[in-house]
């Protein structure tokens, strides 16, 4: 699966992308993450991708063609890709959950529109996004960290990225974990793991985990 981010800050989530199961994807060929420098997109010497708002108002409003160019140089780059989707990220959009990377991890190709400033000129989510998501109800500066949010929980769906296949929370539910010591003293008391997590009987142990 690829996944394209296009974002005025090409290296902010580089180390990121670099560490753990993610740098393991793509060492193993499963996902391929690249970002593209919106500034590399415009027409002026002073790679300008902002202006001030119609109507007056705080802020800069980041630019449509820089934004056109950059999505169409995208798909270009990956004309043999039919089943794509291009993402906005806003405080608009759909509320992002696991249902929604489900939904997401089906395409072969996902594209981030990451907004900075005031906001983004609105003809890009009329005219040039498939859809806009919200990663939650609050704010963030930009949609850097929301793409790397939808990155991992879409690219943990899809087959071989994780070590195994048991290790996805839906399939085996969230509950308490425990490892050694036996016990261990937290704020002046003995604190100890679950009786039922030492008897060896894996169907006390089931029972409990799914109490949980």
């Amino acid at each position: 699966m690829k996944f394209d981010i296009i974002t005025i800050f090409p290296k902010i989530l580089d180390s990121y992308f670099q560490e753990s199961i993610l740098k393991r994807a793509q060492k193993n060929g499963l996902i391929e993450i690249k970002t593209h420098n919106l500034r590399d997109f415009t027409a002026d010497k002073h790679h300008k991708v902002d202006d001030s708002p119609y109507g007056g108002g705080p802020g800069m409003v980041m630019k449509v063609e820089p934004i056109v160019k950059a999505i169409e140089s995208v798909k270009r780059q990956a004309s043999g890709i039919k089943k794509s989707r291009v993402i906005l990220f806003s405080l608009r959009g759909k509320k992002f959950d696991q249902k929604e990377a489900h939904r997401l991890s089906k395409y072969k190709q996902l594209i981030f529109i990451c907004g900075r400033y005031e906001g983004i000129d609105e003809r890009v989510a009329e005219y040039v996004a498939d859809e806009e998501i919200s990663v939650g109800d609050y704010i963030l500066s930009g949609g850097e960290l929301p793409a790397a949010v939808v990155i991992e929980a879409v690219s943990r769906l899809i087959p071989g990225v994780l070590g195994k296949h048991e290790s996805l929370e839906e399939l085996k539910g969230s509950y308490a974990v425990y490892t050694r010591p036996e016990a261990v003293k937290v704020k002046n008391k003995t604190r100890k793991v679950p009786k039922e997590l030492l008897s060896g009987n894996h169907k006390e142990i089931e029972r409990w985990r799914n109490g949980q």
